[in-house]
């Protein structure tokens, strides 16, 4: 009698089953901003479809979640960004152990250029992709070695560091001029 009634109430436990999952899809589909009805003019939109991704561009727009209406969506590419590609052609005799665009930061490893007695290793942190002087932290550090493997690590803060910021900024202001000059639909500066 037991298994009688289990098995009627699974039975028509699966027969609901679907109804239920429909009902929940339902719901969580109407609260969604994307599938409201709005009305839209054709006079707002332009017809050449050029001229709509130029103004999307130019208005932000990009995937929104969870009902974000105050930004859209922002793509950075490193290629594009003429800050990471001047600090990574100022490093590029070195040995790279993490180039991490979206974390910003490349950190370089040991290098000793032949000399096994010193090494250095060169971290940069992008604070800003903007092209100024407090854009970057850049950390040098320096590591020397006795006789028997006993290594002392120093942090260098001084000429090579403003060597370095100062051939990455003075790179990068070429690179955003070129960019500048090629892009003839340029739309701002770049983030």
């Amino acid at each position: 009698m037991i298994f009688r009634a289990t098995n009627n109430f699974m039975t028509i436990f699966n027969l609901i089953k679907p109804f239920f999952l429909l009902s929940v899809i339902l719901i969580f589909l109407s609260s969604c901003e994307a599938l409201k009805y709005r009305p839209v003019s054709a006079k707002d939109y332009p017809p050449d479809p050029k001229e709509r991704v130029r103004k999307n561009i130019e208005e932000g727009r990009g995937i929104r979640m969870f009902g974000n209406k105050d930004q859209g969506g922002t793509f950075d590419f490193a290629s594009s960004n003429p800050l990471w590609r001047a600090s990574l052609d100022t490093i590029n005799f070195l040995p790279l152990i993490s180039a991490n665009y979206s974390g910003g930061i490349i950190i370089s490893d040991w290098y000793s250029g032949g000399n096994e007695n010193e090494a250095i290793k060169i971290t940069i942190r992008f604070l800003t992709n903007e092209i100024r002087a407090d854009a970057l932290e850049v950390k040098v550090f320096q590591k020397k070695c006795g006789i028997q493997s006993n290594c002392a690590i120093i942090e260098n803060d001084g000429q090579i560091v403003k060597e370095l910021k100062k051939n990455i900024l003075r790179k990068a202001a070429i690179y955003e001029k070129e960019l500048k000059a090629n892009n003839k639909k340029y739309l701002g500066k770049i983030r």
